[in-house]
This record gives C-alpha cells, sequence and structure tokens, in this order.
C-alpha cells in the first residue's frame, strides 16, 4: 500500500487523538502514529519535533473540538435550568463505554500534568460555569456560583456513575442526577424569603 503523501496536522492530531484515548497516552508515540496515519515516522517528527510537543499538540487539539461542542451545545439550549441540563447531557454523550470513560480519565491525567493544558481546562471551566449560570438568571435565590456548582455536580455524576456503568448508560444516568440537582435547587431556592 502506498503511503498518502500529505495530510493535514488535524489529520494527523485527530488520529493521534483516537489512538491515544484507545490506547492510553504511552501509546502514542511517532511509531505507531505512523502506522495509524501512513505518513513516515521522520515526516512525523519534522512536524511535532519531538513526544511532548506530539501529546500536547494532540490534545490542544482535543481542547479544541471540547470547546466548539461547548459552543455549539449552549448555542442550542434554551437559558433556562431545563437547558443547563440537556446542555450537560449533551456534553455527556461522547464517552462512550466504561472501558472508553476509563482512558479518557488517563488522557485527563496528561492535561493536568502540562500548565498549558491545565489553562485550556481553567478557559473551558469559566466558559461553561457562565453558560451553566446564565441558565439560572431568571431563577430567584440561587447560589451566586451555581454554575460551578452544577458543573461539580455533573463531573461527579459522571464518576458516581462509571462505579456501576451496567445499572444505566450513561446520558440517562447523569439525566436523572442533574434533574434531582435542580429540583434540590429550586427548592431550597423557594425557602428563600
Amino acid at each position: 500500500m502506498t503511503r498518502p503523501k500529505t495530510q493535514s496536522d488535524e489529520q494527523v492530531l485527530q488520529i493521534a487523538y483516537r489512538l491515544m484515548h484507545a490506547e492510553g497516552p504511552e501509546a502514542l508515540t511517532f511509531d505507531r502514529l505512523a502506522r495509524a496515519c501512513g505518513l513516515s515516522a521522520s515526516t512525523l517528527v519534522q512536524r511535532f519535533k519531538n513526544k511532548p510537543l506530539l501529546k500536547q499538540r494532540t490534545l490542544l487539539y482535543a481542547w479544541d473540538g471540547l470547546d466548539r461542542k461547548t459552543e455549539e451545545a449552549a448555542g442550542s439550549v434554551p437559558r433556562t435550568p431545563a437547558g443547563a441540563i440537556e446542555l450537560l447531557v449533551a456534553l455527556s454523550s461522547g464517552y462512550g463505554d466504561i472501558e472508553s470513560y476509563a482512558e479518557g480519565l488517563l488522557v485527563l491525567r496528561e492535561d493536568l500534568r502540562d500548565p498549558i493544558l491545565r489553562a485550556r481546562g481553567a478557559n473551558w471551566k469559566a466558559a461553561l460555569n457562565k453558560v451553566l449560570a446564565d441558565c439560572f438568571a431568571d431563577v430567584r435565590g440561587v447560589p451566586k456560583d451555581i454554575g460551578l456548582l452544577m458543573a461539580s455536580h455533573w463531573q461527579g455524576s459522571l464518576l458516581w456513575w462509571s462505579f456501576d456503568p451496567d445499572d444505566m448508560d450513561l446520558t440517562t444516568y447523569v439525566e436523572h442526577s442533574l434533574k434531582r440537582f435542580v429540583a434540590a435547587i429550586a427548592m431550597a431556592s423557594a425557602r428563600i424569603p
């Protein structure tokens, strides 16, 4: 089989991310990526210089995708508590099964180790929290940091699901959990004079 002469960096990074997510961050080597994308390892080294930069560029590519997915989902939901639930359920849809979710946690470890990737995560957190808070703008008596509280509950529900994934699918679990959260917030807000 002939090797392709060119592939864009984006195409290569997409393949690199799939490899990293499927087989763990340590599986991302120039040799394995070369076999997966059809370019030579030397071509990949010329483009990405070294393994740490390849890994970082791959994860920045993934953050770009998450930013786009978040913006698209945020643009399609109403600015209501139900819209906040819909947004987070939509963001939960890409995790796959328990094995895929577990591999994703290994990838997250790499984000936490790199200050540039951590900064991307902090920026995403701020943007997501603002959208979620906007969904509660018309609800009287909610905590000032409702966006962060809801995002934290969402992340917790993803983790709790992972301990018993056979009970129900992830998005159903997340949706039920977030509905209970919003109901508790509404009940507490109604008690404020």
